[in-house]
């Protein structure tokens, strides 16, 4: 599974409206200054993300982001559907669409449990979570394994 710059960026962006300390919404510079993402990137994913109804956006001297529901009610797969589409895709196509036949015929299922452990992962933490730097055990869990940390 790869995670594309938008959605990489979209998570840090929600993230750090999950941080902010008070009611007060974020300006478009603040967020993307203090994550280091490009400003105008930043306005397209903000944009898709009030879109998709997890920000809300303000207008006005005081204007800018917060987010449309509290932090922890918003998954980190919530984040990623709402730039990126599907969490999980094979050439563009979600798993239940596609067919093999012969030897390959096995990989379906294969796509399909892929895209169940990642579900249950991504739609298991929340930006409260990993704003407070509090995972969910069972995912913490999975970066103790020897060889999580690298790369084959």
């Amino acid at each position: 599974m790869r995670i594309s710059a938008r959605a990489d960026y979209a998570v840090r962006a929600a993230l750090q409206l999950a941080a902010s300390r008070d009611d007060a919404p974020l300006k478009t510079e603040a967020i993307a200054g203090a994550q280091d993402i490009p400003h105008k990137f930043l306005e397209g994913i903000l944009n898709d993300m009030r879109r998709g109804g997890l920000v809300l956006s303000q207008r006005g001297g005081n204007g800018g982001y917060r987010l449309a529901r509290p932090a922890e009610t918003i998954s980190i797969a919530d984040v990623i559907r709402v730039v990126d589409g599907p969490l999980v895709s094979v050439r563009g196509v979600r798993p239940p669409d596609l067919s093999y036949s012969g030897p390959a015929q096995s990989l379906l299922p294969l796509w399909i449990a892929l895209r169940s452990n990642v579900r249950e992962i991504l739609e298991g933490v929340s930006l409260a979570d990993v704003a407070a730097a509090e995972l969910p055990a069972d995912v913490a869990a999975l970066t103790d394994a020897p060889d999580a940390w690298v790369n084959p």
